[in-house]
Order: structure tokens, then sequence, then C-alpha cells
């Protein structure tokens, strides 16, 4: 799978690195938003910086909040169905759902500041696609 930097726009605002942002980040570059923007307002929704990190629970609410929908890949027992991988998942703006981490893949892209990809096995428990 491809990978492409992209620190969602961080960079125009923060000089940081070694940050916990994947959600705003992700967010960002999916939903199409200023980098800022998003930053916002989970800090105004949730009452705490996203700098490091959003907690799972206000993850669901943080994507819903830009216009993302949730598609499941896998229950209890299934095992792993989907991977981060091109050929597994649909084309268009999403952000997948993996083990701590959350990740933008635009048309089969990852754009992320690193490749979790895990050359193609990291399992994905879901997808939340954006209609910008």
């Amino acid at each position: 799978m491809d990978f492409k930097f992209n620190d969602g726009g961080r960079g125009k605002y923060f000089a940081a690195n070694g940050v916990r942002d994947c959600v705003t980040r992700a967010i960002a570059i999916a939903a199409q938003k200023d980098y800022k923007e998003v930053y916002d307002t989970l800090k105004d929704m949730f009452g705490y910086s996203p700098r490091n990190g959003v907690l799972k629970k206000d993850t669901k609410k943080a994507m819903e909040m830009f216009g993302g929908v949730w598609h499941p890949c896998m229950t209890i027992g299934t095992g792993c169905k989907v991977h981060l991988d091109a050929n597994d998942l649909p084309k268009g703006r999403i952000v997948c759902n993996l083990s701590k981490h959350v990740v933008a893949v635009v048309d089969g892209v990852i754009n992320d500041t690193y490749d979790p990809s895990r050359n193609g096995t990291r399992c994905v428990y879901g997808y939340w696609t954006f209609n910008n």
C-alpha cells in the first residue's frame, strides 16, 4: 500500500513531533478540514487537548461530528477480515480504526506521519467514510 507523509496541516500551527494527535490528523485529512479547526473543536467538545490522544469513547463522537459514517469490519470472535491494504478497503476518503491508532486513507494511499500498515498485515476493525 502506498504511503504519503501528511501531518494534516499540524505543521502550519504547531512545531511538534512525537505527539499522539492521530484522531485530529485523520479527521483533518479525510474530512478536508483545517487542522486547527478540528483541534479546537475537539478540545471544546471533550474538555482536554487532543494533542496527546483522544479517548476511545470520544473518537466515535469526534468522527461523527465531522461527518464520518462508521462501517464495522469485524466483531468479537470473527477474526481479522480486513487489513490495511488497498485491495481490502474502499476508494474515497476514509479513516481506519486500528489497534491504538486511526489513520486516514485517501483512494488507497495511507496519509499519516508514518506507515502503520505492517506491510498490509495490520487489521482494520472498521472505518469511517467521509463524503466531502
